[in-house]
């Protein structure tokens, strides 16, 4: 190595940026501002309307405080399939977040509405979403998730380059399969771990979500607090089971979500290593919701 070039590398290494860190799911609203209603007959969720805000604006000083890079905000359901908060946060801070609306499902559009692929289209091409969520979770006893109903939909998706959040009850994994099969072009990123039950057998839903693997286009979001039967932090009775997703899935196609789970994926969980954790964190969140796109 010549001097020069002993020199230069210090300043190379500091010119390397360091990788993304980013919260793959918060919910955003405002309860006293008249631009952005919440209204009990649109809502998802009308018998739990918040009392409190928790806006772009806090998301912002969380960021701040936990040294993250960005958030996607997972649509909530007190607005049902009004998306315009999220729509304003995007637009007010750029480059801060991506966005995964509320379109169809549970008190939402039906699943067969003919209109559902051009509201996609608007909702990423005018508002700047990413995708959507789906929770057939809500429709527990119906299905409707991979019902031919939903193809254009999902070929719509397909075209757009979309990722689904897709909120389910363990029972309902196989149908992601068929989705997942069939429309290869969009990602798909399982929330909540599938709601597993820890206690049951893995033919009650860990089996075949491990099984998803087999489909690229899949991904799972790691939040741990809802398998967690102790609901302890740091949940460490889930960790096994984050270890076999991890082991099967790779660290290349799990999501972190949530501020107050970012200590437990960063500094304790042990059996990630390190170039897995950067994925984790935010590498892979990075691509799917497409932080680096351009306006």
């Amino acid at each position: 190595m010549t001097r020069r070039q002993i020199l230069a590398a210090p300043a190379a290494f500091a010119a390397t940026p360091a990788p993304p860190v980013v919260n793959a799911a918060e919910h955003a609203w405002v309860t006293h501002d008249p631009r952005f209603p919440i209204r009990p007959e649109l809502s998802v969720c009308p018998t739990g309307l918040p009392k409190y805000d928790y806006s772009g604006e806090q998301i912002l000083a969380d960021m701040k405080s936990y040294n993250v890079d960005h958030v996607v905000i997972s649509h909530v359901c007190y607005y049902g399939r009004d998306n315009t908060y999220p729509a304003h946060v995007l637009k007010t801070h750029p480059g801060k977040f991506a966005a995964i609306g509320l379109l169809v499902g549970h008190r939402l559009h039906s699943p067969g509405d003919k209109e559902n692929p051009a509201r996609l289209e608007k909702l990423v091409r005018e508002d700047g979403f990413i995708g959507l969520r789906l929770s057939p979770i809500y429709d527990a006893a119906t299905r409707w998730f991979d019902d031919p109903v939903c193809y254009p939909l999902w070929k719509k998706a397909e075209e757009l380059g979309c990722t689904f959040n897709i909120f389910l009850a363990p029972h309902q994994v196989g149908q992601v399969a068929k989705m997942a099969e069939r429309f290869p072009g969009v990602n798909i990123v399982i929330d909540h771990i599938a709601m597993i039950d820890i206690a049951k057998p893995d033919s009650e839903g860990f089996g075949p979500l491990l099984d998803l693997a087999k489909f690229p286009n899949v991904y799972v979001r790691t939040s741990l607090h809802n398998p967690s039967k102790t609901r302890q932090l740091p949940f460490r009775d889930v960790w096994p089971f984050l270890r076999r997703l991890y082991d099967r899935y790779g660290g290349k196609r799990l999501v972190y979500a949530n501020f107050y789970e970012l200590l437990i994926m960063k500094e304790l969980i042990p059996f990630f290593t390190a170039e897995d954790k950067e994925w984790i964190l935010g590498r892979t969140a990075h691509r799917l919701y497409k932080f680096g796109r351009k306006a």
